[in-house]
């Protein structure tokens, strides 16, 4: 029957833990030694949608809150989303972000190589007539010597 109430009433206790947890600033490890248990135990209780009352009173404690508020905390999905995504630089979340108002993101990288080569054979094009122009230029001293 606790269970269906859980479900009914939206509340998840090992998110209601999490929430209260990170609100407190406290880490897992920290957590855990309240808890005298393990930090991966800590990590499974906020995934169980429901902990038994002994284990939510032990929480409780550690968290300094009463469990009425872990078993009655809604789930609210806003929250969720925003908890469970990140939005530092470098991150997942942040893909599209941009470094410095640079983006590294190129659009299609067909035309940025046309692009290059046009630049290149321009390039190659402006060196060649340089090269004429020396050409031209040596032939001219060499006629003015003779």
């Amino acid at each position: 029957m606790e269970n269906n109430e859980a479900i009914e009433n939206n509340t998840h206790h090992g998110h209601a833990m999490k929430r209260i947890r990170k609100a407190l600033g406290m880490k897992q490890e920290v957590m855990a030694e309240k808890l005298g248990v393990g930090q991966a135990s800590v990590s499974r209780l906020e995934q169980r949608r429901e902990i038994d009352d002994e284990t939510l009173e032990q929480i409780a404690k550690a968290l300094d809150v009463s469990t009425k508020v872990l078993k009655e905390m809604q789930e609210d999905p806003v929250t969720v989303i925003i908890e469970n995504n990140t939005f530092e630089e470098g991150s997942v979340g942040n893909l599209g972000a941009y470094n410095n108002n640079e983006s590294n993101i190129t659009n299609n990288p067909i035309e940025e190589i046309l692009k290059l080569t046009q630049e290149k054979q321009e390039l190659y094009e402006r060196l060649l007539a340089l090269e004429k122009e020396r050409s031209t230029m040596l032939a001219k001293i060499l006629g003015e010597k003779e």
